[in-house]
């Protein structure tokens, strides 16, 4: 395939490239041979820079396929390198808005639980230390009463394979458009990975980088994306 003709490319250097990522299209390539935005990315430079053989691109995090937002990819191993190293340390900080069913949410609160990944490729909540340790914080930032939503801004301390989906649905407020923690209702699942935060791998710098929230969808119902 060719390389994504509207790549939304917010920003790269000769270390990192950062994206931004649409619904519904994976990270990295699975079983479905679907399009993936490391292929996608690839193609890119190859044919922006006319590169001969391979390219590389290091896949420094991951987004779940339904979920849209900012990732940074790493175009030299030791970039990779640096920038995994600050998702082992914490440092590497990312920020999600969600829309979640009901508003009875505290206004802002901390989540922290245990998480099993299942061979099923979902997750679950356990009260045993045998499962991974996740947390998050968050902020209502917005509800609409009428359509029982709440917009929540959420800060993510860890990053656990469907964290944020399983610790809101758990806590009986399931993530609109979630197929698989919510409602079968066949909706687009309404999570944003709006912004992420890291040290330059090379340039030491501080970078901050944001996407758009869209303005169309569930998330129109809330006065501040309008």
């Amino acid at each position: 395939m060719k390389a994504m003709s509207n790549l939304n490319v917010l920003y790269e250097d000769n270390h990192i490239i950062v994206v931004v990522k649409p619904a519904n299209v994976l990270s990295q390539s699975d079983s479905t041979n679907d399009d993936d935005m490391l292929s996608i990315i690839k193609r890119y430079l190859k044919e922006k820079y006319n590169k001969p053989g391979n390219v590389y691109l290091g896949l420094v995090h991951r987004l779940d396929r339904p979920v849209s937002g900012v990732m940074v990819f790493a175009k030299t191993s030791k970039a990779a390198s640096r920038l995994s190293e600050e998702v082992r340390n914490h440092t590497f900080s990312k920020k999600y808005l969600a829309v979640v069913h009901g508003v009875g949410l505290k206004n802002s609160d901390s989540f922290t639980d245990y998480l099993v990944k299942k061979s099923d490729n979902s997750s679950y909540i356990t009260d045993s230390k045998s499962g991974k340790i996740c947390k998050l914080s968050y902020e209502v930032i917005d509800k609409c009463v009428g359509k029982k939503l709440s917009l929540v801004d959420i800060d993510l301390k860890t990053g656990r394979h469907h964290q944020i989906r399983v610790q809101f649905a758990s806590r009986g407020y399931p993530l609109y458009g979630d197929q698989r923690y919510g409602f079968s209702d066949k909706k687009q699942i309404a999570l944003l990975a709006y912004e992420v935060s890291f040290v330059h791998p090379v340039k030491k710098e501080k970078m901050i980088f944001r996407c758009k929230i869209p303005n169309k969808g569930v998330w129109q119902y809330f006065n501040c994306v309008k």
